[in-house]
């Protein structure tokens, strides 16, 4: 079962994909912000794993040392990043039961199902550990750019957004409970590249964050 719905893409085009990064650092930084107000809901010295990490940016930043990555080339980018990364399949975890305080995916419109996904997640999860899900919600206006260029799109040709509404019930018909949203990236898509703070909710950000507990 695959996680992307087509990795071969990644692989192709890893310089390109690095090169985004470095054209809008603080779109990039927004997000990290985003992310980190919800490891505030951690204990301290935990084992956290960012599923789908790519080349490894967001679990560098945020000093995750474990991840999952079904794109070779990506993968070994994240390792040169000091990451320890497995190819594997986000529906298909190479890990044991409960092994982990806390599960990250960043974007979930590459994943062929989303529910196969989480339930790996909570599969991993220890009880009473973070799922941290952050997403493009489909009818914001970035993951709206992007669906109108999809065609001609290297890595988002075969995206499949998600609204909030759909992903927080997929979330919580799993058991999960306690959900904490935040939110950045605010206004038309062309704006998006300028430092904001993130904001609590899910109702307006073109990048949402959404944290739950495994009860």
């Amino acid at each position: 079962m695959k996680a992307l719905a087509n990795h071969t893409d990644f692989d192709a085009h890893v310089e390109e994909y690095e090169a985004w990064f470095e054209r809008n650092p603080e779109i990039f930084l927004n997000e990290v912000n985003a992310i980190r107000e919800h490891f505030d809901r951690l204990p301290e010295n935990i084992r956290g794993v960012e599923v789908g990490l790519g080349t490894g940016r967001f679990s560098k930043i945020l000093g995750i040392k474990e991840g999952v990555e079904p794109a070779k080339a990506m993968a070994e980018k994240a390792r040169k990043r000091g990451i320890e990364v497995m190819e594997a399949w986000a529906e298909q975890l190479p890990y044991g039961d409960m092994q982990f305080d806390f599960v990250l995916f960043v974007t979930v419109c590459h994943l062929d199902n989303v529910s196969h996904a989480l339930r790996e997640a909570r599969r991993v999860l220890k009880p009473g550990g973070l799922l941290i899900v952050a997403f493009m919600p489909k009818d914001r206006p970035v993951a709206m750019e992007y669906q109108q260029r999809k065609e001609w799109s290297t890595f988002y040709k075969h995206a499949q957004f998600i609204g909030v509404d759909q992903l927080i019930k997929v979330i919580t018909a799993m058991g999960f409970k306690d959900l904490v949203a935040n939110q950045t990236l605010f206004g038309a898509a062309d704006k998006a590249n300028t430092v904001q703070h993130p904001q609590s909710g899910s109702d307006t950000g073109s990048f949402v964050v959404i944290s739950a507990i495994k009860h």
